[in-house]
């Protein structure tokens, strides 16, 4: 059995596991969810540290943890940070550690396996001690998307998410602008994520440009319906309005 060590516990999130359950907990616990509202085939979901992004993602992993019962996979999404990579690649190994455990990965024939740009990569991995609180025993198939077509990621994501299963975009927005410019910048972001109009999001809207504009495409194609769950910036959790980071939460049902 194969198992990916985690590369940034005690980074973006607590190596410890009393303290990080902890810290999930106090963040779920600050959500309020309302009443009636369906489930959602997919969500864009931030990747910062915790203290940063963490109540932001809350908002997705409250949903996810009150859908339970319906979902049986977790399909992650992310950009690759470290390694220059064209299309796309899926993990080699049949599980993810993390401070809390393992969780296993459903492996999928339909994208080359390639350890590199998974072994040093955050953006999927802080989303898993979430998972493994919300979704306890779920498997995940995590994917990491480089440089792509948006049809090509678009139709991937068609065909990686059946029924049953959820979708989770892994994506910040702008980088290290001033929080007056950066909530102008991340404000016509999220407009353009609620218009499904992917062809409108460019280099330094958002991090995770190439899977963010291909969980538009798929959403379009399903005729799915976009929800702004949240909007901030690292100004809002951390407070320095000098260099920020924008982070975003949306449903799409």
């Amino acid at each position: 059995m194969t198992i990916r060590q985690p590369a940034v516990a005690g980074r973006f999130y607590p190596a410890g596991p009393h303290v990080l359950r902890n810290l999930i907990d106090l963040q779920l616990r600050e959500v309020e969810l309302p009443p009636d509202e369906a489930p959602a085939r997919g969500y864009v979901v931030p990747h910062a540290g915790y203290r940063f992004s963490g109540p932001i993602a809350a908002r997705v992993f409250a949903r996810l943890r009150r859908d339970a019962a319906t979902i049986r996979r977790v399909v992650l999404v992310g950009p690759s940070h470290r390694v220059r990579l064209r299309g796309f690649a899926a993990s080699p190994d049949e599980h993810w550690r993390t401070p809390l455990g393992t969780v296993a990965v459903a492996g999928t024939d339909l994208v080359p396996v390639d350890a590199g740009p998974h072994e040093l990569e955050h953006s999927l991995e802080v989303q898993v001690p979430f998972l493994q609180v919300v979704l306890p025993g779920v498997p995940i198939t995590p994917v990491v998307v480089g440089v792509a077509e948006t049809e090509s990621t678009g139709r991937l994501i068609e065909e990686l998410v059946d029924e049953g299963d959820v979708l989770l975009c892994s994506t910040d927005l702008s980088h290290y602008l001033r929080h007056e410019e950066a909530v102008k910048r991340d404000r016509a972001t999220a407009d353009n994520i609620l218009a499904l109009a992917p062809q409108r999001i460019h280099s330094g809207d958002a991090c995770g440009l190439f899977p963010l504009r291909g969980t538009l495409e798929w959403a379009r194609h399903h005729g799915l319906a976009p929800t702004e769950l949240d909007l901030r910036t690292s100004a809002d959790t951390f407070g320095d309005t000098d260099r920020v980071v924008g982070y975003s939460a949306f449903s799409f049902v």
